[in-house]
């Protein structure tokens, strides 16, 4: 049975950025993805994901709250959010080994169920490594997406200049000659 299309105006962001983003505003009502194990499914398909896991229940709850921490450390503090997501990385660690081809790291998990929610969890830590400074919410005020800000001068400020950006621009160009 195919997988309904993702509905999400910004996909294919980093696995925890992609997490964060499975909640977006549509005609000033906040979408959330995962409502259910259906939408679960389109997020694991659309992360590249579906072929590891099996959605159910419990996965849906463990995304979730591995959703809620990222969100309280991004959009908070890494105060706020390092325990919530620490409670995350409990259920799982990383072996690391060595194969004809070179090193790896795997993840190891009591129970997985949290294998989705724990790399995402993992992947927010690989982000603050290499590039704490490029972890951005979009900068239009009632968005609130997230992305990796890749620009090679760092300087993006929309999660999509064709429609926040754009946004934007209108509203500063109506306000302008509004005022004209």
């Amino acid at each position: 049975m195919p997988v309904p299309r993702d509905p999400r105006p910004l996909t294919g962001e980093p696995l925890a950025l992609d997490l964060l983003n499975t909640q977006w505003m549509s005609e000033g009502t906040l979408q959330d993805l995962l409502t259910d194990v259906d939408g679960l499914g389109v997020w694991l398909d659309s992360a590249g994901l579906s072929g590891d896991h099996v959605p159910d229940g419990r996965m849906l709850r463990h995304v979730r709250q591995a959703r809620e921490a990222l969100r309280t450390a991004v959009d908070g503090s890494l105060e706020e959010g390092a325990s919530l997501v620490d409670a995350v990385l409990e259920h799982g660690r990383v072996r690391v080994a060595l194969t004809p081809r070179g090193p790896v790291e795997r993840p190891e998990l009591g129970d997985p169920d949290w294998g989705p929610a724990w790399l995402a969890a993992r992947n927010y830590l690989e982000l603050l490594g290499t590039a704490p400074d490029r972890i951005r919410s979009c900068a239009h005020e009632s968005c609130v997406l997230h992305f990796l800000d890749t620009s090679r001068n760092g300087t993006r400020r929309w999660c999509s200049m064709a429609t926040c950006g754009n946004r934007a621009k209108a509203s500063r160009h109506y306000a302008r000659t509004k005022d004209a």
